[in-house]
């Protein structure tokens, strides 16, 4: 698959109206497919193993959208075949009283994965240019430091989540960055199912709707992030999310792809080593 419709260029201006929510690609429909995310997902799991076996790399994958665009859908698909020792995922709500004590990056740092291991952030400290910039209240809560000007702090904040995210690919941890894409129009769609169906209804609340009221805040701000933190060393991928099977599909073949190019291997043994495993199965041969 060509990732080049989603990836965002570094340095570019980023206009979300330029990326279509319901592109599907080549493919007619969820059948067709299914077969492909399939194949991901082993592949996954295979890159996965050598991963944890090399030890040298961690892969951590960010992800963020608006309400109902599908974040747990798709790290449920897509992360179906992994073994769940290797693989922790880290949903950030509102911040804890001990958080807002710390600065805004320190919830996240706690929760980076090790080497070997796939980390998920169901949204992440991107958090803290998006949600806080739409709702500039909350910065109360954080106690920033007199002397900070607020219309410099998004531009210093994205300067140091750049920062931040060269110092993790520098010691080893490989960062996606996914941003499910999801129309107006069929978020409102999604909403309406979760008040129609009894069984969905745990997932809406009144807050829910509030917040779309807030929409174009939000793309603004989303628009300003993508353009002030994709990078070389931690791009952004803008993912078309009104088809949740498509979604699923793209996040995965990017996955793939990335974990494809570390050119991942199982580590080779010593002839130490080796003799050892020849002894032990000589020995193991001979029992009775």
């Amino acid at each position: 698959m060509d990732h080049t419709p989603f990836l965002v260029k570094p340095g570019s201006t980023v206009h979300l109206k330029d990326y279509d929510p319901d592109f599907v690609g080549a493919y007619s429909g969820k059948a067709e497919a299914e077969g492909k995310l399939q194949e991901d997902i082993q592949t996954l799991a295979a890159y996965q193993d050598m991963l944890y076996a090399q030890n040298t790399h961690a892969l951590l994958m960010i992800f963020q959208a608006m309400d109902t665009a599908g974040k747990d859908g798709t790290i449920k698909h897509v992360m179906s075949g992994v073994n769940p020792q290797g693989c922790q995922v880290f949903s950030f709500k509102a911040p804890s009283a001990e958080e807002l004590d710390h600065d805004y990056l320190w919830r996240s740092m706690k929760a980076l994965p090790e080497r070997g291991r796939i980390g998920i952030f169901n949204r992440s400290y991107y958090e803290e240019v998006l949600v806080v910039r739409v709702h500039p209240e909350l910065l109360a809560r954080q106690q920033l430091p007199q002397g900070v000007p607020s219309k410099r702090l998004w531009q210093q904040r994205f300067t140091e989540i750049q920062q931040f995210e060269q110092y993790l690919v520098n010691n080893g941890i490989v960062v996606l960055k996914f941003f499910l894409n999801l129309s107006k129009a069929e978020q409102k769609q999604r909403f309406l199912d979760r008040i129609e169906q009894p069984e969905k209804n745990w997932k809406f609340s009144a807050s829910d709707a509030l917040e779309r009221t807030f929409w174009s805040d939000y793309m603004d701000a989303y628009e300003e992030v993508f353009s002030h933190t994709s990078t070389e060393w931690a791009p952004w991928y803008i993912i078309p999310a009104d088809h949740k099977w498509f979604t699923r599909l793209a996040v995965a073949d990017i996955i793939c792809s990335k974990l494809k190019a570390l050119d991942l291997h199982y580590p080779a043994v010593s002839e130490e080593h080796r003799q050892q495993l020849l002894e032990a199965k000589a020995m193991l041969e001979q029992e009775k």
